[in-house]
């Protein structure tokens, strides 16, 4: 067995179509990120360094969770304790994102969370490409890592972009949240400063709420029956 997916060739992943190629993509460009924040030190655009981070960290920990998780569930014999470990990670990143969210930019508090959640990017980045990936790489052959990084990729493209307490970590309860999250998530990336953005996120923000309220009623009925 390989010791991490990070020493491979894209060859040997499966193609740069395989999930383990698009996987590892993902989190190199989340490095990229991460250390350009850093050199930026409190000039630059910092702001929109950690925007473009956090779009990418939850659309691809939502892809994670909708499509591989449960590959991996299915298919590795330990793959529940490996993916719980990942889960709890993001649950972390879930909620240390959101803080940050809330508190405005320069505040020591803010950067404090920031340092943690880089911290635990990391640390899920590597659990994934020296754990669970080379586990999922075991038990599939060539053509499947490339049916399911095809059906990672999509679900990714119209996954949420931030974070959102109320989204469970796995299905059928987070695809039925996430359409309508996704759908005020990509708005609310689109829109610019200002009081027209304010008034418009209250509008899109209601409709989402009925949104979200349905998707509920909609998983509860499904889970009594």
């Amino acid at each position: 067995m390989p010791r991490t997916i990070a020493e491979e060739t894209v060859e040997q992943l499966g193609g740069p179509d395989s999930v383990l190629a698009r996987q590892r993509r993902d989190h190199a460009e989340m490095d990229r990120l991460m250390k350009a924040y850093d050199a930026q030190g409190e000039g630059g655009d910092r702001e929109g360094l950690l925007k473009e981070l956090v779009q990418l960290v939850f659309s691809h920990a939502f892809a994670e969770e909708t499509v591989l998780w449960p590959a991996v569930r299915r298919s590795v014999a330990d793959g529940e304790e490996l993916t719980s470990r990942v889960e709890e990670e993001h649950q972390q990143i879930n909620d240390l994102v959101a803080d940050i969210e809330r508190l405005d930019p320069g505040q020591p508090e803010r950067e404090r969370k920031v340092r943690q959640a880089f911290a635990l990017i990391r640390q899920d980045i590597r659990d994934e490409e020296d754990l669970v990936l080379p586990r999922l790489q075991e038990a599939l052959d060539t053509a499947q890592l490339r049916r399911l990084g095809t059906l990672w990729e999509t679900v990714r493209m119209s996954a949420p972009t931030h974070p959102h307490p109320v989204i469970p970590r796995r299905p059928p309860g987070n695809a039925v949240l996430g359409v309508p999250l996704s759908l005020y998530d990509r708005m609310r990336d689109a829109l610019g400063p200002g009081r027209s953005a304010a008034t418009a996120k209250k509008v899109v923000g209601g409709l989402v709420g009925l949104l979200v309220s349905i998707a509920v009623a909609v998983a509860l009925r499904g889970r009594r029956r």
